[in-house]
């Protein structure tokens, strides 16, 4: 993944390193000189790895944040109508037999199924306080249902942003004033990509173009290069940590066993599930029947 990437940036400071202030080449103002060039150049390596590595990371988070929204919206009906049904099922059960404990299992099922705040907005319009709404009900018999909404950006989007967010990354300031400009207009430039909008995206890109021009880069002090290089490493340990993160949820083990055709693992579960509910109203049935 990009991570080598940045891990190979931050191997050429080592390399950089050795012909800073201390290393052989430091006798004179000359070989200061010609050891602040190499460092210079390492630090710059390691900037462009450090956002190639960025960029990875919040593809894959937009990724992540997607299917989740995806999942829920397909599959979240069917979790509840299972659910339901299992609460249904002990509810027999308890009236069947009395048993103290079958009753206790019984409301404690049925009290995990209550509705409740904002169920709407967290089912994005498939099931209401009242229980599951017409779509939901239709998707679940195999009748046609409204497919939800998909928030996946196209790869010409993809290549917009990550032009974008190498041309504008915070990381290439020169000072803090230029740093607040960078890090506003690339929040503006995340938005619209976790949107999908390669319209806005294209704005974007006019708007960076036609903004102020970066002041070109100065060649800083050996000191100032180090600190920049440590400053470097500290912030690729966060996204390497955040891509762990992403990468162990359950929403981003699921995308790591279908990169390539998310929709079709949606299907497959969505598919064990409505196997799961006909099972269950099966053998309901058979307890009230």
């Amino acid at each position: 993944m990009t991570n080598s990437q940045a891990e190979n940036g931050q191997d050429g400071q080592a390399a950089g390193g050795g012909g800073g202030p201390q290393g052989p080449a430091a006798g004179g103002p000359e070989g200061q000189d010609a050891g602040t060039a190499r460092l210079a150049q390492a630090v710059r390596a390691a900037e462009q790895a450090l956002i190639e590595f960025e960029i990875a990371v919040e593809t894959f988070r937009v990724e992540v944040e997607n299917f989740s929204r995806l999942h829920h919206q397909r599959l979240g009906p069917m979790y509840s109508r299972l659910d339901e049904l299992d609460a249904q099922i002990a509810e027999a059960l308890a009236a069947r037999s009395g048993d103290p404990e079958d009753v206790r299992r019984a409301q404690e099922l049925r009290a995990a199924v209550l509705p409740m705040p904002g169920v709407e907005e967290l089912f994005h319009g498939w099931m209401g306080t009242e229980g599951l709404w017409p779509e939901a009900q239709a998707m679940l018999t195999d009748q046609p249902v409204r497919p939800p909404q998909k928030v996946r950006p196209s790869e010409e989007a993809r290549k917009v942003y990550r032009d974008l967010a190498r041309k504008a990354h915070p990381d290439l300031a020169q000072d803090e004033r230029e740093r607040e400009r960078r890090e506003a207009f690339i929040v503006r430039v995340n938005a619209a990509y976790a949107a999908g909008d390669e319209g806005a995206l294209r704005e974007l890109a006019a708007e960076w173009e036609a903004g102020p021009v970066p002041r070109e880069r100065m060649l800083s002090e050996s000191e100032e290069l180090y600190a920049r290089l440590e400053w470097l490493a500290e912030r690729k340990e966060l996204l390497t940590a955040l891509a762990a993160e992403l990468e162990g949820s359950a929403i981003g083990q699921m995308l790591k066993m279908a990169p390539e055709d998310p929709d079709a693992l949606l299907a497959e579960i969505a598919e064990k599930l409505l196997a799961d509910v006909a099972e269950r109203e099966e053998r309901l049935a058979q307890l009230v029947g």
